[in-house]
């Protein structure tokens, strides 16, 4: 097939025609724009004005002696940019150019989405009235047209036209390349602007000690950021009903209306804080917008508004971010996502300082109160820092669980056991235990429970921390099903709760140390105590041997000399015997009760021949019964039998003094790891809790006047002896039905 435009000879082709030449020059401006086209984005001084310009000079050199001219449009607002106009003439002289007629022929083009011809319009300052209009449109985007005046008076020739839409589709593609490629670098230098400045909120967060100056230094990027006026931080307050302000920031300070606001519909903050979701307000002014619109200052017009809540990473939500401007419509979705990162930033802040001032009070109160105090302010802590409704803190004792504090329940004395529980699957595998469906786990032990304190979901952490690498407890908290908090799906509930945990476990480590410590300063006391009684005691022997032993002497002086006189009256002999009777027998009550404070030679001892030995010496009345049970399968204890026998000669004394000689007293014992316990109990009035501790005193003398010969050191001397012994004493009675004394003695070693 022939090309039409060819033409069959037998001769030799002619020389090049001066149309022929026109169509090479016209093919090879197209080639160099192509390449132009595909420089865009990498040559640095490529940007759209210098496309334009190229896009220009090229349509003049594609249709020699005419003028070109490339008219930008923004088809957001649909219109032509007249600042943006570029001319392009053969010879570089300025030429003048009816903007009303390029308008109408531009715009006629675009609507029309095809070439306009005209010959009957002078659009240049000069005789030309042929003017072609291209539209310039890639991917149904709009981007300017092209022109092309002919400078003499003829018509554009088919050729021509094709050449020209040829080129013109070339610069379609190169005008929007290089606006892709200009958009693409702008955004991609607001994202670095926009790191750069997260990066120094980040900063922020590790450089100040208070909140507000953080949330301040936020506000105040955020205002340079996204080109606001005013901007107001107002946090959640303790009962989580309203919002407070903690820091506001503006360009002219005026009255800032910074009072409390409810978390309801009623305000637009309010709104964002009960649907958790971000706003965007081109107009402060429109509906519904101004009906429930609360101006944060009083002599400031605020027409636009964009606000964000700051959730943290447990759901909580801890405040609401808020930015304001005069003008109209001045945020953009892009403003919305960066104020939503700054949000995040500070929810990071707030979350660390309040950690950091909880773990700050923990720190002071944990060697200053009780173990029990620490315990219970960390457990009021969990539920504030994780937003849980109810904590407990469990205590690990043998194979079993015991509830030692919950915040918003109690259960005294609950226990769980270690095995077969989610509690103590946190202990063995010495990690976190997640549930989020606590009501149908079966591992659960208290099914009825959860229902009826609604908890849904629960995180349980061991108690881990100081020498000991056993955990010690556990720390569980609890969420309802109302509740925001999700511990699956946040890594930061975990962390702060095992930073408590550790804390719990320390306060638990320092109790065993503290008591450790008070027993052995009791015993260096009980020492101390026993030397200077010794010394007291020595010398008051020494006294009475020196007066008292003298009387016994005197009286049969008396007697040997004066025996007439003695017998003759019986009154005298009486009183002389009575007095020599009365000083012996109170040298013997010093010797036996002095014996009290001799040293103790440990030794293994059986607890039933020391009981045995005390009720012999006791001479019970008769309608005192005893009862003896589990005695003999005891094993030994390490004692001095002398010194056992007496403090179970003094607790039965006591019981028969206090059933005054009428009742049962009964002496049991039972086995436990390393020690034995006795309990000697009567069926007496029992013993008034105000009494429990001062009866071990020493200057406790309630029971002197039923014994008056002995020198009273009763149970204070009966604690002591226990303590010098590794064990201990303690009294039960609830002060009416009795009175239990429980005794734990150190098992022998090498007896079972």
């Amino acid at each position: 097939m022939k090309h039409p435009l060819s033409t069959k000879t037998d001769r030799a082709p002619a020389a090049t025609s001066e149309v022929d030449q026109r169509l090479l020059n016209t093919l090879a401006s197209l080639n160099r724009i192509g390449a132009a086209i595909n420089r865009i984005g990498v040559e640095e001084n490529n940007n759209p004005e210098a496309v334009l310009h190229l896009i220009a000079k090229t349509a003049v050199k594609v249709m020699p002696g005419a003028t070109a001219m490339v008219y930008p449009y923004d088809q957001a607002r649909h219109a032509f940019l007249p600042e943006s106009l570029v001319i392009e003439e053969e010879h570089g002289e300025p030429v003048a150019v009816a903007l009303t007629i390029l308008n109408a022929m531009g715009e006629l083009a675009i609507r029309q989405r095809r070439l306009i011809l005209s010959y009957n319009e002078t659009l240049l300052d000069g005789p030309s009235n042929t003017v072609a209009s291209f539209p310039l449109i890639v991917a149904e985007q709009v981007l300017g047209t092209v022109s092309i005046c002919l400078a003499d008076d003829r018509h554009f020739s088919q050729i021509e036209l094709l050449m020209l839409e040829n080129f013109v589709y070339q610069a379609a593609m190169a005008f929007y390349q290089v606006q892709r490629v200009t958009g693409v670098q702008q955004d991609l230098a607001r994202k670095e602007d926009e790191v750069s400045r997260l990066r120094r909120a980040g900063l922020l967060i590790s450089s100040r000690q208070k909140i507000e100056d953080t949330l301040e230094s936020i506000l105040q990027m955020a205002l340079e950021v996204i080109n606001a006026h005013y901007g107001i931080f107002r946090l959640v307050d303790k009962d989580g009903k309203n919002l407070v302000t903690r820091a506001v920031a503006e360009e002219n300070p005026a009255r800032p209306l910074v009072e409390t606001l409810a978390i309801d519909t009623h305000s637009v903050m309010g709104w964002v804080a009960t649907y958790r979701q971000p706003v965007m307000i081109p107009d402060l002014q429109a509906e519904p917008w101004s009906r429930i619109y609360y101006p944060l200052d009083a002599d400031l017009v605020m027409r636009s508004e964009l606000a964000v809540p700051l959730i943290g990473a447990n759901g909580r939500l801890e405040g609401i971010l808020n930015l304001e401007s005069p003008v109209p419509g001045a945020f953009s979705e892009q403003d919305s996502h960066l104020l939503q990162a700054l949000a995040t930033q500070a929810v990071i802040a707030i979350q660390e300082v309040r950690l950091l001032d909880a773990l700050q009070e923990v720190a002071q109160i944990l060697l200053s109160r009780p173990c029990q105090n620490v315990l219970d302010r960390l457990a009021e802590l969990a539920c504030d820092l994780l937003n849980a409704s109810t904590s407990a803190i469990w205590i690990l004792k043998g194979e079993e669980l015991v509830l030692q504090t919950a915040n918003q329940f109690s259960q005294h004395s609950q226990t769980v056991p270690l095995h077969n529980s989610l509690t103590g699957q946190s202990i063995l595998e010495r990690r976190p235990v997640i549930v989020d469906r606590l009501q149908d786990d079966p591992r659960f032990n208290q099914p009825d429970l959860a229902r009826e304190q609604n908890w849904n979901r629960a995180l349980i952490v061991p108690l881990l921390g100081g020498e000991i690498p056993e955990a010690v407890g556990a720390f569980s908290v609890y969420s309802t099903g109302n509740d925001p908090g999700r511990f699956a799906e946040s890594e930061w509930d975990k962390k702060v709760l095992t930073c408590l945990a550790y804390y719990a476990a320390l306060a638990v480590h320092n109790e065993t140390h503290q008591e450790a410590l008070r027993a052995v300063q009791e015993e260096r006391a009980i020492a101390e105590t026993f030397a200077a009684v010794g010394d007291i005691a020595a010398n008051l022997l020494h006294h009475l041997n020196n007066k008292v032993g003298t009387i016994p002497v005197r009286i049969q002086g008396i007697q040997d000399k004066c025996s007439s006189a003695v017998l003759a009256d019986p009154y005298l002999d009486n009183n002389l015997k009575e007095i020599e009777r009365s000083a012996s027998e109170a040298m013997e009550t010093v010797r036996e009760s002095l014996s009290h404070l001799r040293p103790i030679h440990l030794a293994p001892v059986a607890i039933a021949t020391c009981v045995h030995h005390a009720v012999e010496a006791a001479h019970l009345p008769a309608r005192v019964k005893i009862s003896l049970a589990n005695l003999d399968d005891l094993p030994m204890v390490m004692a001095g039998q002398s010194g056992l026998t007496l403090v179970f000669s003094n607790l039965i004394e006591n019981a028969v003094d206090a059933m005054h000689g009428e009742g049962v007293i009964t002496v049991a014992g039972e086995k436990s790891d390393g020690y034995v316990e006795v309990a000697v109990s009567d069926n007496g009035p029992g013993i008034p809790p105000e009494l429990q501790e001062p009866i071990f005193e020493l200057n406790y003398s309630g029971r002197l006047a039923s014994r008056p010969n002995k020198l009273g050191f009763g149970l204070w001397w009966v604690k002591t002896l226990m303590a010098r012994l590794g064990g201990s004493v303690s009294v039960e009675s609830d002060g009416q039905h009795g009175t239990t004394f429980h005794l734990k003695l150190p098992r022998a070693e090498g007896r079972l």
